[in-house]
């Protein structure tokens, strides 16, 4: 198994797809994923287009359906909820599915929309991605960070390296037998750096101090636990993901 990270969606090879992609995007779509399945939620449905998105969910009854928007950290006027991983309670969203739209999440997704396995990852679900990794032993695994609109983000970059790190924990493999690329291998490095202070590195991050600034301190706080939700979101078709059992 050899794990490359990408950044952003932008960096990744356009020739060619894994056999397994990870996307990530702490802050917060792929928080508030995880969290919308593991409350119930009947599963996630991705857009990068708002009209498309309110236009696709004006076919399910308004009772099974939840619309989330979000543009720059702030909820899309309108919509039923934001990005917050904290609205994202069972009754709220149980039995519903959450007809999502985000800055960065969405275009990370749709760019890995034909890998063969399409997942997504944030730190609190970390566990359940590495078990399905090492289950599985897909021969070659792309981590694709969301970034923010198109550049590096640390929040993302450090998943990549706590989802590595616990890969080499739990296996007798070295970081250079599991390393794609050069990025993995600094991955791993800056969650050595801060895995006792997640929360610490989520404050330096740039978009850590946009949500700060939109007064979202308690979704940093969220999103920086590890290993709180044993719940794998899976593509099951294109732009639709649910709980992978």
């Amino acid at each position: 198994m050899k794990l490359f990270v990408y950044h952003t969606p932008e960096l990744t090879p356009t020739d060619c797809l894994p056999e397994c992609a990870i996307v990530v995007d702490v802050l917060r779509a792929t928080t508030t994923m995880a969290k919308v399945l593991a409350s119930g939620g009947e599963a996630v449905q991705v857009f990068s287009d708002l009209d498309l998105l309110t236009q696709t969910s004006e076919s399910w009854p308004v009772e099974k359906r939840l619309r989330a928007g979000e543009r720059g950290g702030a909820k899309v006027p309108g919509f039923d909820l934001g990005n917050s991983p904290l609205d994202c309670i069972p009754d709220k969203v149980q039995g519903k599915r959450l007809f999502i739209s985000t800055t960065n999440g969405t275009r990370a997704l749709q760019r890995v929309e034909n890998a063969k396995v399409l997942i997504t990852a944030a730190l609190v679900n970390r566990n359940a991605v590495v078990k399905y990794l090492l289950q599985n032993q897909p021969e070659i695994v792309w981590i694709v960070g969301s970034g923010w609109e198109g550049t590096f983000s640390l929040e993302d970059t450090v998943c990549a390296g706590a989802i590595a790190h616990s890969i080499l924990q739990q296996t007798n493999l070295s970081a250079n037998e599991i390393a794609g690329n050069d990025e993995l291998i600094s991955a791993i490095a800056l969650y050595g750096q801060w895995q006792n202070d997640l929360l610490g590195l989520l404050h330096h991050a740039s978009h850590g101090k946009r949500l700060l600034g939109l007064n979202s301190h308690e979704d940093l706080k969220y999103c920086a636990q590890t290993d709180i939700l044993d719940i794998l979101p899976m593509q099951q078709e294109p732009g639709i993901l649910q709980s992978h059992t």
